[in-house]
């Protein structure tokens, strides 16, 4: 794709920033329209980054329960952080920094530990103005090398905890030129009994963001279906913005036609417009549409991969139901993702694996649920099913081959059963003596050496690759021997670290210490996803009309 600089523009006029703000209530999806809006600029020709903002006291998302906040997402530099910049990461197709979130736990320390080390000469430390100038400097600075910032504010306008970001907005929009500065606020616009759309949410929360000092510019919103020309004209008058300035995010079916429906409505051209970039741009017949070309491939057909796990939420595993998503679209296929919660499948009286066509054990922490994920594996493993392992998947099939097949009694993984005979997952030796759970773990990108002749070479097509970790765990050495005398293949190495493995008599069994799905990208999906997925379609042109396999937990 053309970079700003091929299209004429010149960083040196100026960085523009587009700050997003979300009001009426939380999960509204704001970071999806932001980060929709950072799509089309790139697909104009420019270099666009995103920085979310996230008001909680914690330094990084690291240390916080998926049921509270959802995934942990993790970037190439080890950054733990909201699952919010994977989603800028998927839609821009960037890999991002911990530099790209700000959080007030990150915010507080670096401003104390000044006020410590005497930095500030005496002076009494305060919001305004070391605060807000500690946030004005990590947006800007992230900001670097790109010609448009999108920012994201966590949280909803009113919240407590946001009110020292939104003031360091309104000292920034009044730093800045006003010409690179545009605020985009994104509202709920619900509907009464009667089926009209009701915009008195919208003008208490435009109000309420006004006597912050901040005047939005553009205002989403969203809505089960688009604005009526008389909502939008009704939000323009009590908020004072222009009609053309109103737009709609309507429900989709799919988080990546987002783009498409936002680029109908003309958010793109108004932004582009405002920021005085419009001209700057590549012509329409010549902008990127790789992204529209890929959302809107037809699938020839519908498969069942069961997602085996303990939270039962999609937002706790949001990386490897997308990393599906895209695989399914590599391969052209409608991928059913069935939610099949571990803690059942442990009473062996659960047959939901039976109709499906392949299976997923995620990552995970904590002993709950990880008896179901093993007998999931060997359910897999056992009756030629379609397998990948990520992570805590990956040390549960290790687990689950050392008892199953070597016959190790008790075999487990030392995090989960301190006293297990046989320690086959065992603590990482430089782990032993950290003491702070946040920010410790063996985190971010490393490379991993692929043997030849596997299939793990044949997924990635090189003797390497570079996959995000998260963990403190791994593969017992004392324990390699025996497990590859007796079939298992660890065909992915990290020096002594074993990353992945495979069993070459089954249809599809792999497993991964890392976690791809994080470097998986709608138009550049994952080789593990895709693999599987290629199996599940290989193995029934092979076997059609395979009779319905036996429940879970029956038989030996």
């Amino acid at each position: 794709m053309p970079t700003g600089s091929e299209t004429g523009y010149d960083p040196s006029l100026g960085r523009k920033f587009v700050f997003v703000t979300g009001g009426v209530m939380s999960g509204l999806g704001k970071g999806i329209t932001a980060a929709s809006i950072g799509r089309l600029l790139a697909n104009a020709g420019f270099d666009v980054t995103a920085v979310k903002i996230d008001p909680y006291l914690n330094v990084d998302a690291g240390t916080m329960n998926p049921f509270q906040h959802g995934e942990v997402y993790v970037l190439k530099d080890g950054g733990e952080v909201d699952l919010d910049l994977g989603n800028y990461e998927r839609f821009l197709d960037t890999d991002m920094t911990s530099d790209h979130n700000v959080t007030t736990g990150k915010v507080y320390r670096e401003v104390i530990e000044k006020e410590r080390a005497g930095d500030y000469l005496g002076k009494t430390v305060q919001i305004i103005p070391h605060i807000t100038d500690d946030i004005k400097r990590r947006v800007r600075e992230a900001a670097v090398g790109s010609d448009v910032c999108i920012v994201e504010v966590g949280g909803t306008v009113g919240d407590i905890e946001g009110m020292p970001y939104l003031e360091a907005l309104r000292q920034f929009a009044h730093e800045e030129d006003e010409a690179d500065i545009l605020f985009t606020h994104v509202t709920l616009i619900p509907y009464s009994k009667n089926g009209e759309q009701k915009t008195k949410p919208t003008q208490h929360s435009v109000k309420e963001l006004r006597s912050i000092g901040l005047q939005p510019d553009v205002i989403v919103g969203r809505c089960e279906d688009p604005l009526e020309e008389k909502t939008r004209e009704k939000i323009a008058l009590f908020c004072d913005v222009p009609t053309d300035a109103v737009f709609s995010n309507p429900d989709v079916a799919d988080i990546y036609r987002v783009p498409l429906v936002v680029e109908d409505e003309g958010l793109d051209g108004y932004v582009m417009e405002s920021l005085g970039l419009a001209g700057e741009a590549l012509p329409a017949d010549s902008r990127d549409t790789t992204w529209r070309e890929t959302v809107a491939r037809e699938t020839d057909g519908e498969k069942t991969i069961a997602l085996v796990g303990k939270y039962g939420m999609e937002d706790a595993y949001i990386s490897v139901h997308e990393a599906l998503k895209h695989a399914g679209i590599a391969t052209r296929v409608d991928v059913d993702r069935q939610w099949v919660h571990s803690e059942d499948l442990a009473d062996g009286h659960n047959g939901e694996l039976a109709n499906v066509d392949g299976v997923v054990v995620p990552g995970g922490f904590g002993s709950r649920g990880t008896e179901g994920k093993i007998e999931a594996i060997r359910y897999c493993r056992e009756n030629d099913v379609p397998f990948l392992g990520l992570c805590l998947g990956f040390q549960m099939a290790v687990v689950e081959f050392a008892r199953n097949v070597l016959g190790l009694d008790g075999a487990h993984s030392a995090e989960l059963d301190a006293d297990t005979p046989h320690p086959v997952i065992d603590l990482l030796p430089e782990q032993k003596d950290l003491d702070d759970m946040g920010g410790t773990m063996r985190l971010g990108a490393h490379s991993t050496d692929i043997e030849p002749g596997t299939l793990a070479h044949d997924l990635y097509g090189k003797p390497s690759c570079t996959e995000r970790h998260r963990h403190r765990y791994e593969v017992n050495l004392e324990y390699i021997d025996d497990l590859e005398a007796a079939g298992m293949v660890f065909s992915g190495v990290s020096g002594n670290r074993m990353e992945i493995l495979e069993l070459p008599d089954h249809p599809y069994f792999v497993g991964t210490q890392f976690h791809p799905e994080f470097r998986s990208r709608p138009t550049r999906a994952s080789p593990p996803f895709v693999g599987l997925l290629e199996a599940v379609l290989s193995q029934q042109e092979e076997t059609p009309g395979v009779e319905e396999r036996p429940a879970v937990g029956g038989g030996d």
